[in-house]
């Protein structure tokens, strides 16, 4: 496999979408548009869907790297990046402990409150979670409130609760699809949404709905929702959008292309909702709209990404060697002492 960056057009690009999440139709989609974005700059693809492949039997050393489309569970959950760092083949977006974090919105929320990083207030619950503590934590965090199930992608399953009569049919919705959900202070200012490839900042992006919450409905399927690339209400506001979408994105760990979604409190401070590390790359997506502003192509986008994991592929390579080098025993063999190590 290489190991340096002079690789030739065509890259052989292995395309990794679908799979058997609740996020499998925006996955085929978002793959689809990555496999066309990337034969038309030239590279040779194969899409390759796991609910399909057994990846397990794929032959990864045919191809140069791996493009991952895959949203939701094994795919944003760090589960196909350790399968890929064990095949030995580069492959775009967060490595496996950073997806984990990631898509575990409650494990998030902690590195985030480590690092200084404002989040939304929130209380994890689970199915065995007795309804009367359920009840007290909600009113403890306040109405209205969000419910989301902790480890989903897509805003499926997520619901803003106005008022305690319609928490129980919430919490049902949220367990469908988790077995453990978040309770969570609603911020309902202004939502951003900051797209990243690696540190090089896209531009941000305001979003307006009908909707209340930016739902499923709302980022796939409403024709009326709208994005505007406009200033903040001040300069200082969309500065530090911009500032806390970076810090959560380091203290996560994250590379490649990643999304930050952000809202606003009424007085203007950003708080940090959740971190995509593989964000949608459909024709309702956010980061290549935020691309396309900065004159990228799909083409452009992908290629970069694709760039982006071959550079981090080779900088791993090299700093594990480098650590097996320096890993040796630290004497030398013309300087042992009855069979002792040298007194260096």
């Amino acid at each position: 496999m290489n190991r340096t960056l002079d690789v030739p057009v065509p890259l052989r690009i292995a395309v990794l979408c679908g799979g058997e999440s609740a996020e499998r139709s925006v996955s085929l989609e978002s793959g689809a548009n990555v496999f066309r974005a990337l034969t038309d700059g030239g590279h040779c693809c194969t899409s390759i869907d796991p609910a399909k492949t057994d990846l397990l039997a794929v032959e990864w050393e045919r191809f140069d790297v791996c493009f991952v489309a895959l949203h939701g569970a094994f795919g944003e959950d760090g589960c196909i990046q350790e399968l890929l760092d064990g095949s030995g083949i580069p492959y775009t977006g967060s490595g496996a402990e950073a997806s984990r974090l990631a898509f575990n919105k409650a494990a998030a929320k902690e590195r985030f409150l480590q690092a200084e990083v404002p989040t939304p207030d929130a209380h994890l619950i689970n199915r065995n979670t007795p309804l009367v503590t359920v009840r007290r934590q909600a009113e403890r965090l306040g109405y209205p409130l969000i419910v989301k199930p902790n480890a989903q992608g897509s805003s499926l399953g997520v619901s803003l609760v106005q008022e305690a009569t319609a928490l129980d049919a919430a919490l049902e919705q949220a367990f469908e699809l988790d077995q453990n959900v978040l309770l969570e202070t609603a911020v309902l200012g202004e939502e951003w949404t900051v797209s990243f490839l690696d540190q090089t900042q896209l531009p941000p992006i305001r979003i307006s709905s009908q909707r209340t919450v930016f739902d499923y409905q709302a980022k796939y399927l409403d024709e009326e929702t709208g994005y505007a690339f406009v200033s903040a209400s001040s300069r200082v506001v969309q500065r530090a959008i911009e500032d806390t979408a970076l810090r959560a994105c380091l203290a996560l760990g994250t590379r490649g292309l990643v999304r930050v979604d952000v809202r606003l409190d009424t007085q203007g401070c950003p708080y940090v909702l959740e971190v995509n590390t593989i964000p949608g790359m459909t024709s309702h997506s956010l980061l290549p709209k935020a691309a396309a502003r900065l004159g990228w192509t799909m083409t452009d986008v992908c290629d970069r990404a694709v760039r982006s994991a071959l550079r981090q592929s080779v900088v791993s390579h090299n700093r594990q060697k480098a650590s097996t080098s320096n890993s040796g025993p630290r004497f030398a063999r013309g300087n042992q002492h009855s069979g002792g190590p040298s007194s260096r």
